[in-house]
């Protein structure tokens, strides 16, 4: 291992991310810790000295894909004097000492608890020329507290809670990530200022159980309160969360949804299993009836929402009976997609220690009959939306076949991917502003927007200046150049902050 004193001042960084969206958000702080460090982002064509990989431990292809990972970049690193692996998240969280055993070119693992002792750990592991493993068993600081650099400037995640009280027998995140723990609305609503403030119309509210928000302080009713709260927001266009548990969903949080404009038409919501039995061997404390009350109940209050939801193909016991209610809840539900997995044994979970594993040929049949299905409902709703109008935040990701085509891409108020072109002779919108489009083509998990120039229309937004502002700071070029974004540091607003 190669000393400080040899290493170079401006180390660049690379964090590879896996898993959900509150391992994104853990990224986004993960980055925010090292550049307030000194560390520089590698850009796509720099062998960067530092790459951190933030792990998810919920299905078994994550262990195999850090560990593939890992041995490529061992030869990496061999070449590269000075350079250094960290790995953090739920797989460290729950392989600990075993990444260092099968990885020993690793310089540090540590867990979900100590993300901003990252910095810390790796100055020691240079120094005393050996690997540096740190898990602790509890939140060792709220991680919304540390400098964050936000990948986006028009959209940030905001964290409310961490943690998980249930006991899903299918999985190991509440032994990971710990008990729930609530940050005060002040807090949470502090940091939406904030982000409102650098420029951003949209958040998004993070949780395990994002609908149980408030056990910790005792207040049952705290979340819908929170979204109202984030209606009085001025300059804050889009609220959406993730994700709500069916079984603490109540009716105030509906009747919040609906009322207060700038919380989206946009609910993810868990199914997992549309067969009671396997609902009660999940320990999922709701049943079919209950999760297709709510979306009755959504849709009364906000017809247009689009649904979209979480489903286990195959898990222990589940017999062609119980794969046949999941269809029909599915059928029912009308989600606009779903994410589906094949059921996997996770070592630490009650259900890896089932009896009746489900063979991995019939899983994979099931799976296929399962997507087949949500392939057809989701077309057929897209379908619905061709000749609507729709205000799309746009994105800076490029659309379908957009060097061909030069189309853009953009978010509808539900959430639908939406790729549309600019008529010709008319005003290109930036990242973070508004574009109102008339839908011309459906495909099951995206739209099309060809409009006409009566049927475009532009609005430029803060959201969009600052787009400008942080591609200018970036690139050292004025604002209105074509030069590509940097992320935006943003922490609490008494942080001092990375750049």
């Amino acid at each position: 291992m190669t000393s400080t004193a040899s290493l170079p001042d401006d180390r660049t960084y690379q964090v590879r991310t896996f898993g959900c969206q509150m391992n994104v958000h853990d990224s986004e702080r993960i980055s925010g810790l090292l550049e307030a460090a000194g560390y520089t982002a590698a850009g796509e064509a720099v062998e960067p000295d530092l790459v951190v990989f933030n792990t998810c431990a919920v299905r078994e292809n994550a262990d195999n894909r850090l560990y593939g990972n890992l041995g490529n970049l061992r030869s990496v690193k061999e070449g590269h004097p000075g350079m250094q692996i960290a790995v953090g998240g739920c797989l460290a969280q729950k392989d600990q000492q075993a990444i260092l055993d099968r990885a020993p070119w690793v310089d540090v693992v540590f867990g979900t608890h100590n993300i901003g002792s990252l910095p810390v750990l790796l100055e020691r592991s240079r120094h005393n020329r050996q690997a540096e493993l740190e898990i602790l068993e509890s939140l060792e600081v709220f991680p919304s507290t540390l400098p964050t650099r936000r990948d986006s400037t028009y959209s940030g995640w905001v964290s409310i809670s961490v943690g998980c009280n249930n006991t899903c027998t299918f999985c190991i995140v509440p032994s990971l990530r710990g008990k729930e723990k609530d940050r005060r609305p002040g807090d949470v609503l502090a940091e939406v200022q904030a982000l409102v403030d650098a420029g951003a119309v949209e958040v998004t509210l993070l949780g395990q159980n994002v609908n149980t928000y408030g056990v910790e302080f005792g207040d049952r009713g705290a979340f819908a309160k929170l979204l109202r709260a984030c209606g009085s927001i001025e300059g804050l266009e889009r609220v959406r969360f993730t994700s709500p548990h069916p079984a603490s969903f109540t009716d105030d949080v509906i009747d919040a949804m609906a009322e207060t404009p700038n919380v989206m038409p946009q609910l993810h919501m868990p199914l997992q299993s549309g067969s009671d039995k396997v609902l009660k061997d999940m320990r999922r404390s709701y049943r079919s009836r209950r999760f297709l009350g709510i979306l009755e109940k959504v849709r009364e209050r906000i017809p247009h929402a689009a649904v979209t939801t979480d489903i286990i193909v195959g898990f222990p016991g589940e017999t062609e009976e119980d794969f046949q209610d999941t269809l029909a809840v599915v059928e029912a539900s009308r989600f606009s997609s779903a994410f589906t997995f094949q059921y996997s044994i996770r070592p630490g979970t009650p259900a890896g220690e089932m009896a009746d594993q489900v063979p991995k040929a019939v899983v994979q049949e099931r799976f296929e009959r399962l997507t087949a299905l949500q392939d057809r409902i989701s077309a057929e709703e897209t379908a619905r939306l061709v000749g609507t109008r729709q205000e799309l935040l746009v994105t800076d990701q490029p659309g379908t076949k957009g060097a061909a085509t030069g189309r853009l891409s953009g978010r509808a108020p539900d959430n639908r991917l939406v790729h549309f072109s600019v008529p010709a002779g008319h005003p290109v919108p930036r990242p973070g502003d508004f574009v109102t489009v008339t839908v011309t083509e459906s495909h099951p998990y995206h739209l099309v927007a060809d409009p006409t120039p009566a049927q475009y229309g532009l609005r430029r937004s803060r959201a969009g200046d600052a787009w400008d502002r942080a591609r200018a700071e970036s690139c050292g070029v004025p604002a209105g150049s074509g030069a590509a974004p940097a992320g935006v540091s943003l922490g609490m607003p008494t942080l001092r902050v990375g750049s």
